[in-house]
């Protein structure tokens, strides 16, 4: 999807704002208007915030849904290898031709208002979605949530409020009660809500906040819950248990996904069987995901290549337990984070998992680390580092010390992007 025509108006709308994000609901709120207020023609929405979690729990939802029938619209971010992913329409990925009329419609409305590019895509997102017959429609918050472009649904069929850690402090808060106060401003006036296991602190929150809105909680360990054993779940709510199948997606973290995604199936009135079906169906890139073919699969021989774009400690710790629960074998990361990030607080977790750690910039990446940066980030936390150019190059020195090996490429959604176009 090089040089199409969508890049170059999503480079112009780039340029409407002098901030990458500034959260404020005016200027997404105005450009609606301005369009016709097509959020109040969607069918009925999903809406999803939290810290991690959120593309896989609706990739789940997704899954479930279709597996019933059901036409799904999905709004995500970031994109991991092209733009055109952010937005589903009915189940399709959107045309360059359709995203390059909508943007353009959404540019052209707008006037040269100021406004930011998530806040221009969004709308555009809303603006087709409202054009095109569906069942549901999956809006995936993407920094926040009470000042998200995507809230501006007043009234959604479900809420889901996925994990919440520290991220984003600089625009959220500091704290785990600051950040969980703006995840909550998606609750809505007698809204139902899906809330995964979360410290106290942030628990506490979102109970205020949901019997300010006189909202409907349903939490993890309150009112739902799941346990693993083996190859299979059980997941039990107050209508009764069921057991099925792993989810496709690597980890036990996601069995905890799939719970929040099967309260809110089971709210919607999904039957059993398309639980079941969604568990096998479900895909989702970059979330530890095992790469089996492409040039950088060619360099390893022998070996396990791996993809997670987890960029925050509680995505590492998450990693750490994948890692382990594995067949051990020699493990290596090759990891680029972005200078916003914790790093070191990313790496901590990481330290009993890998046998070394070769760091490289994140390409095309403005806010990315050095890779001496990452290293000395990686030796703080007491893992042995090495500076490489590249990630071919990484493999190529991986090679060398050892094989059969497995390695993970990690540490930034950019970096995994990187590496799904470059096997495309």
């Amino acid at each position: 999807m090089r040089n199409k025509t969508s890049d170059v108006i999503l480079e112009r709308i780039m340029r409407l704002h002098p901030k990458v994000i500034d959260l404020k609901l005016n200027r997404v709120e105005c450009l609606l208007k301005k369009l016709g207020n097509p959020e109040k023609n969607l069918p009925p929405v999903i809406h999803i915030a939290g810290t991690n979690g959120k593309g896989s729990t609706q990739a789940i939802i997704k899954a479930g849904l279709e597996a019933e029938g059901k036409r799904v619209h999905s709004y995500t971010s970031p994109h991991l290898a092209w733009f055109h992913e952010r937005i589903t329409v009915a189940g399709k990925i959107i045309t360059d031709g359709s995203l390059s009329q909508i943007l353009d419609e959404c540019y052209q409305v707008n006037a040269n208002s100021p406004i930011t590019y998530f806040e221009m895509t969004t709308v555009a997102a809303i603006l087709a979605f409202s054009r095109t017959k569906a069942d549901f429609c999956i809006l995936e918050v993407g920094l926040g949530g009470r000042f998200d472009a995507t809230n501006v649904i007043n009234s959604p069929e479900v809420c889901i409020i996925t994990p919440i850690s520290l991220d984003h402090q600089s625009f959220l808060g500091e704290t785990l009660q600051e950040i969980a106060f703006e995840k909550a401003g998606i609750l809505k006036k007698d809204c139902f809500c899906v809330v995964s296991d979360q410290d106290n602190k942030v628990l506490d929150v979102l109970k205020i906040e949901a019997e300010r809105c006189k909202a409907t909680l349903r939490i993890f360990g309150e009112d739902w819950n799941v346990s693993e054993k083996d190859s299979s779940f059980t997941f039990e709510d107050n209508v009764g248990a069921c057991n099925l199948p792993l989810p496709a997606l690597i980890g036990s973290h996601q069995v905890q996904n799939a719970g929040v995604a099967l309260v809110a199936l089971r709210h919607l009135g999904i039957s059993e069987s398309s639980f079941r079906q969604a568990m096998t169906d479900v895909v989702w890139p970059a979330r530890m995901q095992q790469l089996k073919s492409g040039p950088f699969v060619d360099i390893l021989i022998d070996s396990e290549l791996w993809l997670d774009g987890g960029h925050n400690p509680a995505a590492a710790e998450v990693l750490a337990k994948v890692l382990a629960s594995l067949e051990p074998k020699p493990t290596y990361l090759i990891c680029g984070m972005l200078n916003t990030k914790d790093v070191l607080g990313y790496m901590t977790y990481l330290k009993s998992s890998v046998d070394e750690l070769f760091s490289v910039a994140v390409p095309g990446e403005l806010a990315t680390l050095t890779s001496k940066e990452t290293a000395d980030y990686a030796v703080k936390a007491g893992i042995k580092a090495s500076q490489v150019d590249s990630v071919e190059d990484a493999l190529n020195k991986i090679m060398i010390l050892s094989k059969p090996s497995r390695v993970v490429i990690c540490g930034s959604l950019y970096l995994a992007g990187f590496v799904l176009r470059s096997h495309t």
